[in-house]
Order: structure tokens, then C-alpha cells, then sequence
């Protein structure tokens, strides 16, 4: 599947101090508009975990999700969404986190 060695970091575009001071924003808007990039980049996940004997492919909101759908369609596993508080409307089991610059949860 996977062919060449691709620089994937040269597809993200790095935006200093946002959201704060201090902390440098990885942005993969610029590796999702180049369908080379994109597909090197679930390639690469797929090799990594096609070996695994994986039951599910969870993915955290947002960014998450983009690349594990592919990755869950190409392993044929199920894909389990982790959501930020208030978005699963069923039973689920949270936990929450501190980042450097805010806090917050997820929800499965």
C-alpha cells in the first residue's frame, strides 16, 4: 500500500502562539487538501496497525475522526466516536483533562 517515504511534516502547517502564547498549533488542513498526503498519512496508520489484532478503532473528536473513519473502513473494524461532554445522547463514561493552555473531557 504504502509506496514512497513522504515528509508528512512538510504537509502541516505550524502556527506559532495560538490559540495562546507559547504553544505551537499543528495544522492538518493543509495535509487534508493534498489527496497525496492524506493518503500516505492512513496508509502509514494502517500499516503500523494491520498486524495488531485491533477489535475497534476509537478516535477522539475531531481531528480524530477524519483519519480513524478511513482507517476503520480499510481494516473493516467499527469506529468508536469519543466525544466531547454533551454530545452522546446513551450511557458512556467520561474523563477530563488539562492541556497547557485549557480543560476540558471526552465522552465514550
Amino acid at each position: 500500500m504504502v509506496e514512497a517515504i513522504m515528509d508528512l511534516k512538510a504537509s502541516i502547517r505550524t502556527i506559532v502562539d495560538f490559540p495562546v502564547a507559547g504553544v505551537r498549533f499543528r495544522d492538518i488542513s493543509t495535509l487534508l487538501a493534498d489527496p497525496e498526503a492524506f493518503r500516505y498519512a492512513v496508509d502509514q496508520f494502517y500499516v503500523r496497525y494491520e498486524i495488531m489484532e485491533l477489535d475497534v478503532v476509537a478516535a477522539i473528536d475531531a481531528r480524530g475522526f477524519i483519519f480513524a473513519s478511513a482507517l476503520s473502513y480499510l481494516m473493516g473494524l467499527p469506529l468508536i466516536p469519543i466525544r466531547k461532554p454533551g454530545k452522546l445522547p446513551y450511557a458512556k463514561v467520561s474523563t477530563s483533562y488539562t492541556t497547557e493552555y485549557s480543560t476540558g473531557g471526552l465522552e465514550i
